[in-house]
């Protein structure tokens, strides 16, 4: 079985006293009592109330050890996608109204209860997802030739999520929004099952509805969705529990249709200090600016053997897509082109799980936000990226006080546009390395170096194309 926490963890210091609410998550093991509260004081109170009437909690059952590859039966159906990352165009479209105008709605689109009520607390917050899946959004199994042309080869057996990215949108219409990105082997707290990398935790979670659904006659696209939901209810609950925010909107991509979203975009503009290339990813490209799309947008985007810090190094070249993506969405007359809509549209209906919640008003009101120099994208405090795991291999160290204080400030009036606070940041340089900026030089020191690196780039905003390695 999964280690599971022996009881509640103790409190980050300076966290209230008082336990904080939790979410049932159908589906997915249940927690036992509440945890304490864990963010700073100066982070402000983020309870999500508990919905028992809408979301019973289902008792964690025991599962068998998490199996080796070689060990493993053939892989059931996925419903997760490969190091995509294209889910924040699907927001920056959704936000600007022009698809749902054009097209009539919302109705061709995949949604599931995956978020619970919202929670007033001076920002909309969205988590953008990329996941190992050979499935679509309905749960149809992708045809062996799109994975083939797409050069996705075969599952790793594990479904793990190799992109998570939390848009943060605050309230106050004159802070721009932040995308910021949790890498995807941050060593975290998975409510009920202890402490593991983040990205298994869809996987987690759907393993262990799925012997639920199939004893309730659930089989093929109806049990892939729905495992796919409850695995998708406890990554919200982890990424909540982490940084202190209740999750208004979610939304997944899966692989075939990341591939197309590029496509519908004529490709998406990025650019290289270095020529790489790369055989586990496939990933062969030139120094300088060029244009991606289909598999090698794949392969720019999942590439992280043979970049000198691993997992950052690759959540800044995911960073520095979305930058170039965001561009062409929003520069090349696409959202004003009704065939171009109508293509993106088609990419994203079978693309694209969205909650339930989604709606074009709410959306439209923080359309400015959304647009250009106004998104920054960001990563999370992180400490060591070596550090041993034990059982997992080596992961990235994070320190969820930071992570939370961090989030808090994103929204808070007179925030700084320098999460390390402007030019005093040398002289209150925390005691572990600050959020990071794609953008702004190399991420800050993985072994847990307490000075960020200077700054050697202009900020990476969504109005640019930006060289990375």
């Amino acid at each position: 079985m999964w280690p599971r926490s022996g009881g509640p963890p103790a409190a980050r210091p300076g966290a209230p006293a008082g336990p904080r609410p939790s979410r049932a998550v159908p589906g997915a093991p249940s927690c036992g009592p509440a945890r304490p509260a864990e963010r700073p004081a100066s982070a402000g109170p983020r309870a999500r109330p508990a919905d028992p009437g809408t979301r019973p909690t289902t008792p964690i059952r025991p599962v068998a050890p998490w199996p080796r590859a070689e060990q493993r039966a053939p892989a059931p159906l996925r419903h997760r996608a490969r190091g995509l990352v294209a889910a924040l165009s699907v927001a920056v479209f959704l936000a600007t109204g022009a698809g749902w105008a054009m097209v009539g709605g919302t109705s061709g689109l995949t949604t599931a209860d995956v978020t619970g009520p919202h929670v007033a607390d001076g920002a909309t917050d969205i988590l953008l997802v990329g996941s190992d899946s050979r499935v679509d959004a309905r749960g149809n199994p992708l045809p062996r030739e799109v994975l083939d042309a797409l050069d996705a080869g075969d599952a790793d057996g594990q479904d793990n999520t190799d992109t998570l990215m939390l848009v943060r949108i605050p309230d106050d219409p004159d802070l721009g929004a932040s995308a910021v990105s949790i890498p995807r082997d941050s060593w975290v707290d998975v409510p009920g099952l202890g402490t593991h990398k983040i990205n298994s935790a869809l996987a987690r979670g759907a393993a262990i509805a799925r012997p639920d659904l199939i004893r309730r006659g659930l089989s093929g696209p109806d049990l892939e969705r729905e495992a796919n939901a409850a695995g998708s209810r406890l990554l919200v609950r982890t990424v909540e529990e982490l940084t202190g925010v209740s999750i208004d909107h979610y939304a997944q991509v899966n692989l075939a249709g990341f591939a197309e979203i590029t496509r519908a975009l004529g490709g998406v503009p990025v650019c290289l200090r270095a020529p790489v290339r790369d055989s586990y990813s496939g990933a062969d490209f030139a120094a300088g600016p060029q244009t991606v799309q289909g598999a090698q947008a794949l392969q720019f985007v999942r590439q992280r053997h043979g970049l000198a810090e691993g997992d950052l190094d690759r959540v800044r070249r995911q960073q520095a897509f979305l930058a170039g993506l965001t561009h062409r969405l929003l520069s090349a007359g696409t959202l004003t082109d009704p065939t171009a809509v109508a293509d993106l549209m088609q990419a994203v209906n079978g693309a694209v799980v969205l909650d339930q919640g989604w709606d074009l008003t709410s959306m439209l009101a923080h359309a400015a936000q959304l647009r250009g120099d106004r998104v920054t994208f960001r990563t999370v405090p992180t400490g060591r990226a070596d550090y041993r795991t034990g059982s997992e291999g080596v992961a990235v160290k994070v320190d969820p006080a930071q992570v939370t204080a961090f989030f808090a400030g994103l929204a808070a009036p007179g925030a700084p546009a320098d999460p390390r606070g402007g030019d005093d940041a040398d002289s209150a340089a925390p005691a572990t390395p600050a959020p990071t900026e794609s953008g702004t030089g190399r991420a800050a020191a993985p072994r847990g170096d307490p000075t960020p690196a200077a700054d050697t780039q202009p900020e990476l905003t969504a109005d640019g194309v930006p060289c990375v390695d």
